[in-house]
């Protein structure tokens, strides 16, 4: 097995902090975030299952953004944040 010598280095980000708009349009981006997954997924033949199977392609968080549990929700959330956040460390603005 070839031996992996990554180490990942993401911009730090820890010092942005976000207004509330933009909580705000990360929780938009977020439901975003999953509807482009469940529409990846289900253009792949996946269909929902109370249980992930990848061979019968089955997935329990097939199901509209308000009903994932916030386990989910807050993994896209995190996405969403940290890109909304990235932009912000590059330099750029942010407005409606």
């Amino acid at each position: 097995m070839k031996q992996n010598n990554y180490i990942p280095q993401p911009i730090d980000t820890t010092a942005i902090e976000l207004p509330q708009e933009l909580m705000n349009l990360a929780e938009e981006m977020a439901k975003n975030v999953h509807e482009v997954w469940a529409a990846g997924r289900i253009a792949d033949g996946w269909k929902y299952g109370a249980k992930r199977d990848d061979v019968e392609k089955t997935h329990p968080c097939l199901v509209p953004y308000e009903e994932l549990p916030e386990s989910e929700k807050e993994y896209d959330r995190n996405t969403a944040i940290g890109t909304l956040k990235f932009i912000l460390a590059q330099g750029f603005t942010i407005n409606k």
